[in-house]
């Protein structure tokens, strides 16, 4: 069977690489070792997650990968939850916590982190495969001219370390990036309270939109018209160089 590029699909080909991914989360027996694989395509991974002992759901897309699975997974085809992965409820599938994992589609691999944040109470845990570019974004800290808003948002509720690199070879069809392997832990405390991430989120996403212009520049148009970003220090600096927590402060004081 054909990857497809419209479902972003590259199949990993190295059972090496399957089985490390396999045996990465470190915090299974805390949720039950219920976990949840994106994008299984033919299954060089879900073989792994099987063998490990997974108390084991699927979300697959495409209805050639889902027929290709039930007739190779047999004792997986009654939790293959068939769909976008982004307009999931996990609620109606899924009883309780769980980890994710998966080689994620590399179109839709920041959103899939996104979505991650937003159902965080659900998901102690991530371990997956991106584009080496994303893994890098989303581990980087202030100072980085890889640090923006994925990383920012992330690490707002997560920490993230990068696990290991797979290169282009490893995949068919090759993609034309390389590859690399991140795990995220939820945070016992996050660094910014739930009830506040929306409007964080904006203010994030508005300071990195401008990110060679100055806070004072990127944010005027989220000040209330008391606030005067001109003269105030907190705001005379880029975004790269402002951490998760300085960014919530910020977020507070635009919305005083």
């Amino acid at each position: 069977m054909r990857a497809k590029k419209s479902y972003g699909q590259h199949f990993l080909t190295n059972e090496h690489y399957a089985q490390r991914i396999a045996q990465s989360p470190r915090l299974a027996p805390t949720y039950d070792r219920r976990v949840l694989e994106v994008g299984p395509g033919q299954g060089m991974l879900t073989k792994h997650l099987l063998a490990e002992g997974y108390d084991l759901w699927a979300a697959e897309a495409d209805r050639d990968m889902i027929t290709y699975l039930e007739t190779h997974y047999p004792e997986l085809a009654p939790r293959i939850i068939s769909g976008d992965f982004l307009r999931m409820d996990f609620a109606e599938h899924i009883d309780g916590p769980f980890g994710l994992i998966g080689n994620f589609p590399y179109n839709i691999s920041s959103q899939i982190l996104i979505k991650m944040v937003e159902s965080q109470e659900l998901i102690p845990e991530m371990v997956g495969m991106f584009q080496k570019e994303v893994a890098d974004r989303v581990a980087a800290g202030p100072g980085s001219k890889t640090y923006g808003v994925i990383g920012v948002l992330v690490q707002a509720f997560y920490e993230v370390e990068l696990l290991f690199g797979v290169s282009k070879g490893n995949f068919n069809p090759p993609p034309k990036v390389q590859s690399a392997v991140i795990r995220c832990t939820r945070r016992a405390e996050p660094l910014v309270p739930v009830a506040e991430y929306g409007w964080f989120r904006t203010v994030v996403k508005a300071a990195f939109g401008m990110r060679r212009k100055m806070l004072r520049n990127s944010l005027k148009s989220l000040a209330p018209p008391e606030l005067d970003l001109a003269e105030d220090p907190d705001f005379r600096r880029r975004p790269e160089q402002i951490e998760v927590t300085e960014f919530l402060e910020i977020a507070r004081r635009l919305r005083a």
